[in-house]
C-alpha cells in the first residue's frame, strides 16, 4: 500500500526515535542495545501474527458482545438506526484506510502512540499512550460485565459473588493464553474469530431472504427530530468499532507489517461493517419492532422467526461467550503492547518494558488484567455501569484515534508533498473524514464521559513529569539563551 501510494520509505518513527531531549523529530544514537536498524527498539524475533491473524486481532477485538445486543438496543430510535450505521461505518472505514497508511509508513510498535509522537512530539505521544492504555482495560471491564450474562444463560450464577467469579475467570484466561507466547494468542484469536463469525454470517445471509418491510417500524421512533435520533443511534454505534487500531498496535508481532498491517487494519473494517450493516437490517426485518425493541436475545429472537424452535436462545449465547473471550484475549495483547512501545522510549515507567522468555510483555498483561479486574468488581456497585465504562472508553478511543486521523493529514501537508504524491486529494479528504468522524465519537460520548475522561488523562501528567525526572530529562535549558 504505502508502495503504490508513494508514500516513500517506511518506518521514520522506526529509524528515529529520539532520545526525549529534542524537539521529537531526533533519532536516538543507537543505545539500548539496538543494532542501529531498528532505531532505539530492541532487537526482537520476526513477526508471528500472519496476516489472517493479524485480521483476526482486528476483528476479534471489533466484534465483542455488543452486537449480540446492539440491534434491540437501535431498535428504539426507529430505522434511521440503520442510516447510523452507514454514517458510522464511513468514518469507521476512512480511519481503518489512515491506520493502515500510517501503520504502512510507520511499522513501530504502539501505533497511535508511535504516530502522534512522531508527528507532534513526546508528550502528545504519551497521552496518546495513557489515554489507550486506559481504553484497554476500562474496555476489557465492560466486555467482562456483558459476558458474564451470556455465561450465565448456561450456570446460573446469579448471585454477585457468582457474576464476579465468571467475570474474573473471563479476564484471567486470555491474560494466560498471552502470557503462553504470541502464537498461541495468535491462533486461539483466530479461533474464536472464526467461530463468531460463522453463525452471524449465517443469519445475516439467509435472515434477507426472511426480511419482512411491516417488521422495520418508523423511520424515527423516539419522537426527537430526525437529526437527534441520527446521532443518539450513532452513539450507540460509535463504540461498535473500536478495535481497528488493533493491527497497529501489536505492529512489532507482526510478520511483513508494511504489508500486512494495512491490509489487516482495512479487512478487517471491511469484514465487520459488512457482518454490521447486513446482520442489522436482517434482525430489523424479520422481528417486528415493538418486539425487538424489548428484546434481551435479539439474534435468537431473529434465528426464531425465521425458522422457529426454542434452541437457538443457547446458540447465540454460545457464539456471544465465544465472541465476548476472543475479544478479551485481543485487548490483552494490546493492554501490554501500548506501555511497552512507549516504555522503551522512555515515556511510560521501564518496567512495562520488561518480556519474558516468550518475548510477552508480562508486566503490562498482568498490570491490565490487574485494572480491569477492580474495574470489573467496582462496577457491580455503580448504576447504569456497563453504559458507563462503554462510553468512558469511547472518549479515551477517540483521543488517539483524533491524534492518528491529524497526523495523517500533518504528514500529507508538509512531508507528504516532497513526494510528490498523485492522490493527495484523495488522501487529504480520507484523513478529514477520520478526524471529522473522532470529533463525532466525542461529542456521542457524552458529557459525563468527557468530563471524567479528561480527568483520567489529566492524572497522567504527573506520572509524566516522575518519569522524566527519573531518567534526568528536564526538557531544554533556556537560560543560557536568555542570557
Amino acid at each position: 500500500m504505502g508502495e503504490s501510494s508513494g508514500e516513500g520509505p517506511p518506518g521514520p518513527l522506526a529509524a528515529d526515535r529520539h532520545d526525549g531531549r529534542d524537539d521529537g523529530q531526533n533519532g536516538r544514537d543507537g543505545q539500548d542495545g539496538c543494532d542501529g536498524q531498528d532505531g532505539g527498539t530492541p532487537h526482537a524475533p520476526e513477526g508471528e501474527l500472519g496476516l489472517a491473524q493479524a485480521t483476526a486481532l482486528v476483528v476479534g477485538n471489533i466484534v465483542g458482545t455488543g452486537i449480540f445486543l446492539l440491534p434491540a438496543a437501535l431498535a428504539a430510535f426507529g430505522t434511521i438506526s440503520i442510516l447510523a450505521f452507514g454514517v458510522v461505518t464511513v468514518g469507521a472505514i476512512a480511519l481503518a484506510v489512515v491506520f493502515g497508511r500510517l501503520g504502512a509508513r510507520l511499522p513501530a510498535a504502539g501505533g497511535p502512540y508511535a504516530y502522534s509522537r512522531d508527528a507532534f512530539g513526546e508528550f502528545p505521544g504519551f497521552l496518546n499512550a495513557w489515554s489507550f492504555w486506559i481504553t484497554a482495560w476500562a474496555g476489557n471491564a465492560g466486555i467482562a460485565f456483558a459476558w458474564v450474562g451470556y455465561v450465565n444463560y448456561f450456570l446460573h450464577w446469579d448471585s454477585t459473588l457468582g457474576k464476579v467469579a465468571i467475570g474474573l475467570f473471563g479476564l484471567c484466561l486470555p491474560a494466560l493464553i498471552n502470557l503462553s507466547g504470541v502464537r498461541n494468542m495468535g491462533t486461539f484469536q483466530l479461533v474464536t474469530a472464526v467461530l463468531k463469525f460463522l453463525p452471524l454470517i449465517f443469519i445475516s445471509v439467509v435472515g434477507l431472504a426472511f426480511v419482512r418491510t411491516a417488521d422495520f417500524g418508523p423511520f424515527n421512533a423516539t419522537g426527537n427530530s430526525w437529526p437527534a435520533a441520527l446521532s443518539g443511534a450513532a452513539a450507540l454505534v460509535l463504540f461498535a468499532y473500536s478495535g481497528v487500531e488493533s493491527a497497529t498496535v501489536a505492529a512489532e508481532k507482526v510478520r511483513d507489517p508494511v504489508r500486512n498491517i494495512a491490509r489487516a487494519s482495512v479487512f478487517g473494517c471491511l469484514a465487520c461493517a459488512a457482518l454490521y450493516m447486513l446482520s442489522t437490517v436482517a434482525v430489523f426485518g424479520t422481528v417486528p419492532h415493538d418486539e425487538l425493541v424489548a428484546s434481551e436475545a435479539p439474534f435468537a429472537d431473529a434465528v426464531d422467526n425465521m425458522f422457529g424452535g426454542g434452541v437457538w436462545g443457547g446458540v447465540m449465547a454460545a457464539c456471544a461467550v465465544v465472541s465476548g473471550i476472543g475479544a478479551l484475549n485481543g485487548w490483552t495483547m494490546l493492554v501490554a503492547e501500548m506501555p511497552m512501545a512507549s516504555a522503551r522510549d522512555g515515556l511510560f515507567p521501564s518496567v512495562f518494558a520488561k518480556v519474558n522468555a516468550r518475548n510477552v510483555p508480562y508486566v503490562g498483561i498482568l498490570a491490565g488484567t490487574l485494572f480491569a479486574s477492580v474495574t470489573f468488581v467496582a462496577a457491580f456497585s455503580a448504576v447504569n455501569a456497563f453504559s458507563a465504562i462503554l462510553l468512558l472508553a469511547t472518549f479515551t478511543t477517540a483521543v488517539p484515534y483524533m491524534f492518528s486521523a491529524a497526523a495523517q493529514l500533518f504528514w500529507l501537508v508538509t512531508r507528504g508533498r516532497r513526494a510528490e504524491r498523485r492522490h493527495m486529494a484523495r488522501d487529504v479528504t480520507v484523513a478529514a473524514i477520520a478526524l471529522l468522524f473522532t470529533f463525532w465519537m466525542v461529542v456521542g460520548a457524552g458529557t459525563h464521559a468527557v468530563f471524567q475522561g479528561t480527568l483520567m488523562l489529566l492524572a497522567g501528567i504527573p506520572v509524566y513529569i516522575w518519569i522524566k525526572a527519573s531518567r534526568g530529562e528536564y526538557g531544554v535549558d533556556r537560560t543560557k539563551e536568555i542570557k
